[in-house]
């Protein structure tokens, strides 16, 4: 008898595959002696939609709200019905006698394979294989160890009942409020709070009156001083006579020193990613979208097998992975890491509570290198980026603290006090593994490299060289300065910082109850992990948010939606409440049953005050151009990267883009050009002024040998390589002698 393995991607069933000694490929499955390893294409099967249900539901009719099946009915994704029933052939073969899941180790990988099962009506023992990397070692050590299969149950529970409950409040309050207003508007219980995260911020920026500051400076003993309010401690004040005032006592006063403070400092690393925090550093450093850096992800594990599984919350490695710590170096031994590994493998490897501790480690364990060893010639620039991030960080945990001595000299003068900082670095430690040449300077490990750390400094004060002086020391002072700024308002969310707040939304929560803030914080914040980046594209792609340059703006859509979505589903409370009870569910502690009952009431209460409700929605976006389908008005919209065309019937569903950000630079300023479509002619347009045609753009670029892709010249020096060194026109050349 054989096993049928059920993986979630084709990829990853072919390395599975290979591993497992299956060389026969047969339709939609690869098949060896003991097993045969088919797969699905993420989801092959998916809740039913209304009309499934009732072919009432069809029309889009408020009468008909809310919708709550009795039964619930699963159906084959269209796109994916082929696939489907090559599964469903092997799952129902005589010679096989169980099932091993090999999907993705997590909530939903668990509910892609439960309901493949499911809907086929297979009944047969299943295995289960739980691995966080897909390389040969973690597969064969995986399929060594595999876990009955009844052990997921309650995590298969908690993915359905996260499915079903998402069904029935997202499907109904978006065809109530659609159906109500008129217009397209979805809503749900992550995204709607998200996007009120976002008015906040927008409401905080409109409403703020910056406000002039002022501060004082001073030369002394060649020391740069910084005057400080003796009671708050601050280094500026309001009041600008005040200042003025201090300045004038400063005049032909001497400094006092009245203490020395020397303390001994270290940092440590930062420690190791979980998917949201290296999403946040891909956006800041890169411009990636929280969506390019998961897809990115998703290669380096399935198709490069470099990294481990990307979805995953936690920044810590259990005790059972550390003694492959070393394996793992070994593998990413490669080019710029070099310097840094060798020096670790001598030694022991020193670890500590900071990234190990197998409390901490959920699903899986942070992100780090696999024991695969790396090919970089094979990946993308994109793939290498992030993977240099990854790999530096695994690097850092591994290496001491950032030492450095700190001095903090304070002195008085005309009953004020002022201050100075200077910095020592006594041990560069991590921040090396971020130098481009760890010279031991800071600005080597921080500023060369293009990484950035917070800085050690709380209060604003820059470090300086400071030299020896001693207590009660009498200072000229010189150069009296009255430095002034602004206040600013709070920055627009980027996506780094939107995923910062989604992830820890208790400062945006309106409720004062510590057990609800306390609850949000232990269940992860608004989404999760695998979700965060598809919640922030479905906000763009139902022009919600849009973006100027990296800042996330509201739309005027985005607004009104907000004022007509009941208040409840605005609020970061709502998903605390689910994800405490789906985390319970999936320990056994708490029925599925239970929860949905309280999800169908909930629903049918968020209903009932949509339809009472008595707000309006006015499109402010009406085009003069008519739909060509329909022949209604078109609404101008702008998307993440394009500016559209959208009939306003939300039944036609006509969309035409009319321009789109390019890669393509301006002559002038550099800056990416938009690429404008009117009828079949298509024109770059810079905000500069620059205009130029497609076709004009084109003979342009290869006039200049744009013509040229890094392809073709990695070819041609590939090839310069392979030339044999004794060639005609070597020889040629030996027979020539030159004068010295």
């Amino acid at each position: 008898m054989k096993s049928l393995v059920l993986a979630e991607k084709p990829s990853v069933a072919r390395d599975i595959a290979r591993v497992l000694n299956c060389h026969k490929n047969i339709s939609g499955a690869v098949e060896g002696d003991h097993y045969i390893v088919t797969w699905a294409l993420g989801h092959l099967v998916t809740l039913a939609d209304p009309e499934e249900y009732d072919k009432k539901y069809k029309e889009w009719d408020m009468s008909c709200l809310p919708m709550i099946p009795k039964k619930w009915e699963l159906v084959v994704i269209r796109q994916t019905t082929k696939q489907y029933h090559n599964v469903k052939v092997q799952l129902f073969r005589k010679d096989v006698d169980q099932i091993i899941i090999a999907t993705d180790a997590g909530r939903e990988g668990e509910l892609v394979a439960r309901w493949i099962l499911e809907k086929s009506g297979c009944r047969k023992p299943i295995k289960r294989l739980w691995i966080s990397s897909v390389t040969d070692k973690a597969i064969r050590e995986g399929f060594a160890h595999l876990k009955d299969g009844r052990m997921y149950n309650p995590l298969y529970h908690a993915a359905k009942s996260r499915a079903e409950a998402d069904w029935l409040v997202g499907i109904n309050a978006t065809r109530a409020l659609t159906c109500k207003y008129n217009a397209q508007l979805s809503c749900g219980r992550v995204q709607t709070p998200t996007l009120a995260i976002i008015a906040r911020r927008e409401d905080e920026i409109r409403s703020f009156q910056p406000k002039d500051y002022y501060g004082l400076t001073c030369n002394a003993g060649g020391v740069t001083w910084t005057w400080q309010h003796k009671t708050s401690g601050r280094l500026y004040s309001f009041q600008k006579d005040d200042i003025e005032n201090i300045r004038n006592s400063l005049k032909n006063q001497k400094l006092t020193i009245t203490e020395i403070a020397k303390s001994a400092k270290k940092t440590f690393s930062p420690g190791l990613y979980d998917l949201t925090e290296l999403q946040r550093d891909a956006n800041q450093r890169f411009g990636f979208s929280a969506k390019e850096t998961l897809n990115i992800m998703q290669r380096l594990y399935e198709n490069h097998k470099v990294l481990t599984y990307p979805r995953t919350d936690s920044r810590y490695i259990g005790t059972d992975i550390v003694p492959t710590i070393k394996e793992r170096l070994k593998a990413c031994n490669i080019g710029p890491y070099r310097q840094f590994i060798p020096e670790l493998l001598k030694n022991p490897l020193r670890t500590s509570k900071a990234f190990v501790d197998d409390k901490k480690v959920s699903d899986h364990h942070a992100i780090i290198p696999t024991e695969e060893y790396v090919q970089p010639e094979h990946m993308t620039n994109d793939e290498r980026k992030i993977y240099d991030l990854v790999v530096r960080r695994f690097i850092s945990v591994l290496y001491p603290a950032f030492e450095y001595e700190q001095t903090t000299l304070k002195a008085s003068a005309a009953n004020e006090m002022f201050t100075a900082k200077g910095k020592v670095i006594k041990a560069v430690g991590w921040k090396a593994v971020y130098s481009a040449a760890a010279s031991g300077s800071e600005s080597s490990t921080e500023k060369d490299s293009g990484y950035h750390f917070e800085s050690d400094s709380e209060d604003g004060q820059t470090d300086q060289s400071l030299p020896t002086f001693k207590q009660s020391a009498f200072l000229s002072i010189s150069h009296i300065s009255i430095t002034s700024g602004k206040t600013k308002a709070p920055a627009r969310f980027t996506e780094a910082t939107l995923l910062s707040a989604m992830e820890n939304p208790i400062k945006y929560m309106e409720s004062t109850d510590t057990k609800a803030r306390k609850t949000l914080g232990e269940t992860g914040g608004l989404g999760t992990v695998a979700t965060r980046a598809d919640i922030i594209e479905k906000l763009f792609n139902s022009f919600l948010i849009e973006k100027k340059d990296r800042n996330i703006l509201l739309t005027s859509k985005g607004r009104q939606l907000l004022s007509l979505v009941p208040e409840d589903l605005k609020k970061p409370e709502l998903t605390a409440r689910w994800e405490m009870k789906l985390s319970d569910i999936a320990k056994g502690s708490h029925k599925d049953s239970e929860f949905m009952k309280e999800i169908r009431s909930y629903t049918q209460t968020l209903v009932e005050e949509i339809k009472s409700a008595d707000g309006t929605f006015r499109h402010d976006n009406l085009t003069n151009t008519k739909c060509p389908r329909c022949g209604k008005r078109m609404l101008l919209v702008k998307g993440k990267n394009a500016r559209l065309l959208v009939c306003q019937d939300r039944e036609c569903g006509y969309r035409e883009t009319i321009s789109r950000t390019s890669n393509a630079r301006c002559p002038n300023c550099h800056k990416k050009m938009e690429l404008i479509k009117k009828g079949n002619e298509e024109t770059f347009v810079c905000s500069c002024g620059h205009k130029e045609k497609l076709s004009a753009f084109k003979a342009r670029r290869e006039k200049e040998g744009a013509g040229v892709t890094k392809k073709d010249v990695q070819r041609y020096l590939k090839n310069q390589k392979e030339e044999p060194l004794n060639n005609a026109f070597a020889a040629a050349l030996s027979g020539i002698k030159l004068d010295s």
